[in-house]
């Protein structure tokens, strides 16, 4: 099949490597946890398993859209293979498999979830590495529930560019490899409203150590099943964690107290550049502390510490962005619950939850330090920074914008940070300028600007650019979502060959539209 995408402009030139057929395949999860013996197969449960077997469903017309040249060059793989990517066509040491886990939604116990739309297609020795591969929205699985397995162009142009971005920010983060167009519709709804509509179907194939959560240990430690947790933990040490021993109360709790230590560094990046995660469930938690599970995120424009883009926690606010490191929290003690069967004296996981607590509190500080500009954290900065977030939320606020200007201020003026207030007729003068004064006396007259300017993004993906590139792909334009690509490849970059469109503050039409101020699971 020609590929159709090589020729668009945005592509940076080939580059070589392996194809996929060619890369070193391992499927160790496969042979050293336990599995389902029936292969594919209608929704269903499936006690005691790990993983079940199954197949991507094939599409018609499957055409690469999206490639991240530098995942591929990961990957040493080159551009192409869309029969693969697309989910039709399965080559010599893949062994395909949906993975089993569980999870807390919002806060209930949801029991039995796992890849519903999601296979991954094996485990790629890089020589450096293990990478596991993975297809989101390659159809029906097991864990599909009462859905079709499938993802939408929406959301996989999201989750491509996301997954992107945040690496660039320096956010952990999965990548993503590529994105293909299938060449059929799929029908959703998609602010689960009663009004179904056939959109155009898509695959994400992304790439990290692995795609183990927090649920995947909630599972069998909450269904009895010590065994096969045991094994899921041996296994995750061993190959992910080799540092740590799983065989005594010791080692177990080195390698907890890293897992907790990682989330609370993530999601204090999170904070850092304004990204609301959107569906901090249990199954959604990487054990890795990556940022995982792409769906309705978002940045936040006006600074509102409770702001949430999923209309499903509009009412509880549950993980609105202020409360993300509390969730993160409350996240751990989950999986530390779903250890303790493991341990011989359980009482010393409580230590691990301090852990995350310390580790949360010192980034917060040192995110602080870095985004003013100072030479150390203080007491006193908590009355600084608690006048800065009173003052952010006065009027509209673009919280990007506020803080990349306030790293070039050359004198402290409110004037210098116009820009960044939606009503520049309705700034608080007086407030602002009060504080400013209290921060140019802290730092002396000469903030840390190298700091600042590499840690305030310039450009992030605010939902509203996301929109326009799904917009221009609706109409077989993907030169948007290229140019997003290339541009976020550089946020703390200047670019100014990209200020007048992309250094810019939520236009109003975006203020009520679907897919930027509002988002469903289904975006």
């Amino acid at each position: 099949m020609k590929n159709q995408v090589q020729e668009s402009t945005w592509f940076e030139e080939d580059v070589g490597g392996n194809t996929l057929a060619e890369l070193d395949w391992k499927n160790l999860f496969l042979l050293e946890t336990p599995g389902d013996e029936e292969i594919g197969g209608l929704p269903r449960q499936v006690p005691g398993a790990c993983w079940s077997r199954v197949l991507p469903t094939s599409v018609p017309t499957p055409q690469l859209r999206l490639w991240s040249d530098e995942v591929g060059e990961l990957l040493n793989l080159q551009r192409g293979d869309e029969l693969i990517l697309g989910g039709n066509q399965v080559v010599e040491g893949m062994d395909p498999y949906a993975q089993r886990y569980g999870g807390h939604q919002f806060g209930n116990w949801a029991n039995q979830l796992g890849d519903g739309r999601a296979i991954t297609l094996g485990e790629v020795d890089t020589g450096s590495e293990i990478l596991e591969l993975q297809l989101k929205g390659p159809g029906i699985t097991p864990y599909s529930r009462f859905a079709d397995g499938k993802a939408v162009l929406r959301s996989s142009i999201r989750e491509f560019l996301c997954s992107e971005s945040m690496h660039h920010l320096g956010v952990p983060t999965t990548r993503a490899l590529s994105m293909v167009t299938t060449g059929e519709d799929v029908v959703r709804d998609i602010m689960y409203d009663g009004n179904p509509a056939p959109e155009p179907g898509a695959i994400v194939c992304r790439v990290a150590p692995s795609f183990l959560r927090f649920g995947s240990f909630q599972i069998h430690a909450l269904n009895g099943d010590r065994e096969t947790l045991r094994t899921l933990v041996d296994y995750t040490i061993r190959h992910h964690f080799p540092e740590h021993s799983s065989s005594t109360d010791d080692g177990l709790i080195a390698w907890l107290n890293q897992v907790a230590e990682e989330t609370a560094i993530m999601i204090s990046h999170w904070m850092r550049v304004g990204f609301v995660h959107g569906v901090m469930n249990t199954d959604n938690m990487s054990i890795h502390g990556l940022t995982i599970d792409y769906g309705p995120y978002g940045w936040i424009e006006n600074f509102e510490p409770n702001w949430t883009p999923n209309t499903t926690d509009l009412r509880t606010r549950r993980y609105r962005f202020s409360n993300q490191a509390q969730i993160g929290a409350w996240n751990v003690a989950r999986l530390l619950e779903s250890i303790s069967p493991l341990m011989e004296d359980a009482e010393r996981l409580y230590a691990c939850l301090e852990t995350y607590y310390t580790t949360y509190e010192q980034q917060n500080n040192t995110m602080w330090v870095n985004k003013l500009g100072l030479d150390e954290f203080q007491e006193s900065d908590v009355e600084l920074i608690q006048e800065l977030t009173k003052n952010l939320q006065l009027v509209e606020t673009d919280m990007t914008i506020f803080f990349r200007l306030l790293s070039s201020m050359e004198e402290p003026s409110i004037d210098h940070l116009q820009f960044a207030f939606y009503a520049e007729t309705a700034i608080p003068k007086e407030e602002w300028n009060q504080w400013l004064e209290s921060w140019w006396e802290r730092v002396e007259g000469n903030p840390n600007r190298t700091i600042m300017l590499s840690v305030n993004p310039k450009y992030v993906l605010r939902n509203w650019m996301a929109q326009l590139a799904i917009d221009a792909a609706g109409k077989d334009d993907y030169s948007v979502a290229g140019e997003l690509y290339e541009l976020l490849k550089d946020p703390y970059g200047e670019q100014p060959q990209h200020e007048e469109k992309w250094f810019q503050k939520r236009p109003e039409w975006a203020r009520h539209r679907v897919g930027c101020s509002m988002l469903s699971c289904s975006s």
